[in-house]
């Protein structure tokens, strides 16, 4: 069972999301919280394996406290949640550790898949809003860069340089499998020896990674 934290300022909104998970033979909701403070509190005391996160609620919003969670609990996945495709917040709340991206209004089955997809490690990008976040990563990087240390990069070989770059270009496992002609439980080893040399807790920060490093540029 995966189990589910739901946290938004919004009582309907939770009731909903409960709901439709909860209707899923596979994810457990175990908890609620009205904001970032009670969320941290929640994810200390329930330990669950994947939060969806909205991003604006009062006392601590989400982005604060999903860094908060991150810190504290590696484990934990952060699934962020917004009513808008042009939310200004969203690359920050990747930036501090969210694992994944989701509009308010996907139907049940998007949302269920999501937590699902998210839980496995893998990255979760709403596919509306993926071309405006990469050009949010080029222009952060431009504006205020943050290079990652060369010697990070160096540690990388060619080949998990090449899968590191089609992870950034939102490719799954089996379609980088595919991509370069090899089995998937090979990519699996790349992605993995990939996060430990750099660091890194899942797929969505390799993501942030590449762009930041400008291993990848927009429409590359």
């Amino acid at each position: 069972m995966i189990r589910v934290l739901i946290v938004d300022d919004q009582m309907m909104v939770r009731e909903g999301f409960s709901v439709l998970l909860g209707a899923m033979p596979d994810i457990e909701v175990v908890g609620e919280a009205v904001n970032g403070r009670e969320a941290v509190a929640q994810v200390a005391a329930l330990r669950p394996d994947v939060v969806l996160m909205d991003i604006r609620m009062p006392e601590l919003n989400g982005i604060d406290a999903t860094r908060e969670i991150v810190a504290a609990n590696a484990d934990a996945k952060v699934l962020v949640l917004t009513t808008f495709d042009l939310d200004e917040y969203v690359y920050q709340a990747l930036r501090a550790g969210a694992s994944g991206f989701l509009l308010k209004d996907a139907s049940a089955r998007q949302l269920a898949d999501g937590v699902r997809v998210v839980a496995a490690g893998e990255a979760l990008l709403a596919p509306t809003v993926t071309k405006r976040l990469i050009t949010e990563f080029a222009k952060s990087a431009a504006a205020s860069p943050r290079p990652p240390a060369m010697a990070q990069i160096g540690e990388l070989t060619e080949r998990e340089t090449e899968v590191l770059v089609l992870i950034a270009q939102g490719l799954s496992n089996a379609e980088i499998a595919d991509h370069l002609v090899v089995a998937e439980s090979t990519i699996k080893t790349h992605v993995s020896r990939i996060l430990v040399k750099l660091g890194l807790r899942d797929r969505t920060q390799a993501a942030v990674f590449a762009y930041e490093a400008r291993l990848v540029q927009v429409g590359g």
